[in-house]
């Protein structure tokens, strides 16, 4: 069975699709088979993936029941579309909703490794089932004022669904993300969150850089388009292999970071 981990936060504008996009990536190249599942209707890790508009089926026919996981997957995604918001609506009268996810999911094969869940920029039913779904969970988080609300109302959800549908959930730690290191804000933020979830934030901060806006525009992964830029990620990534016991992929990635710094 795959790994499966949902990756929230409890608004938008803290860089939760491009960490999606952009692990899965990074995962892919150390020899992991990846699949990225788009829970959010705005359909924005779809369009990072360059999946057609009219892709066919989707996750919203998966959660409604028309189509098998396996057979809406394209090109390493199982995109979305608004078409998924009315599905939510669907699911809200539907007895047992909150697993809707995790029993479609059971019949994907074992050829994939891990799952990445990218959910909306809210915590309802689609996050409740992404977190039912789900082995870990992973909350991301903009280096801004409020951002230790943010990761304390991600964190009721997860408990939530840990202590009703979901017992073996873990929680992987807070990813601080657009961080602009320069200001005091972002360096304050960072450092009440620090104190406040110790070594569950991740020791490697994901700087803001305008290269992942044109990377996602050029269709081309930030660790290709600008290697200095995607070194963030190859450290989370690598952050992200220990906190999973993944000894072997650490090795690989360690070889590539090393390749991709004499770039």
């Amino acid at each position: 069975m795959p790994t499966t981990i949902a990756v929230l936060s409890q608004k938008g504008g803290t860089g939760k699709t491009t960490v999606v996009r952009t692990l899965a990536d990074v995962l892919s190249r150390v020899g992991l088979e990846v699949l990225a599942i788009d829970l959010d209707p705005q359909g924005n890790l779809s369009d990072y993936f360059d999946v057609s508009a009219d892709a066919d089926p989707t996750v919203a026919d998966v959660l409604a029941g028309r189509a098998r996981a396996e057979e809406a997957v394209h090109g390493g995604v199982m995109p979305a579309n608004l078409g998924l918001a009315e599905a939510e609506l669907m699911l809200a009268g539907k007895m047992g909703r909150e697993t809707t996810l995790r029993r479609a999911l059971s019949s994907l094969p074992d050829s994939f490794d891990v799952v990445l869940i990218d959910c909306p920029p809210s915590l309802g039913l689609l996050t409740v089932n992404a977190v039912v779904a789900a082995d870990y969970a992973l909350v991301t988080s903009a280096a801004q004022y409020f951002s230790m609300q943010g990761v304390e109302q991600a964190l009721e959800v997860i408990e939530l669904a840990r202590d009703s549908l979901n017992p073996g959930l873990e929680w992987l730690g807070v990813v601080v993300n657009i961080a602009n290191l320069r200001t005091t804000h972002s360096r304050e933020a960072i450092a009440q969150l620090r104190e406040r979830f110790g070594d569950k934030v991740f020791e490697t901060v994901i700087r803001q850089s305008i290269r992942y806006a044109e990377s996602a525009e050029r269709g081309i992964p930030i660790v290709d388009y600008s290697p200095r830029s995607g070194a963030d990620y190859l450290a989370l990534a690598d952050e992200l292999l220990d906190r999973l016991g993944r000894k072997r992929e650490r090795t690989k990635l360690g070889a590539l970071r090393a390749e991709l710094a004499a770039v």
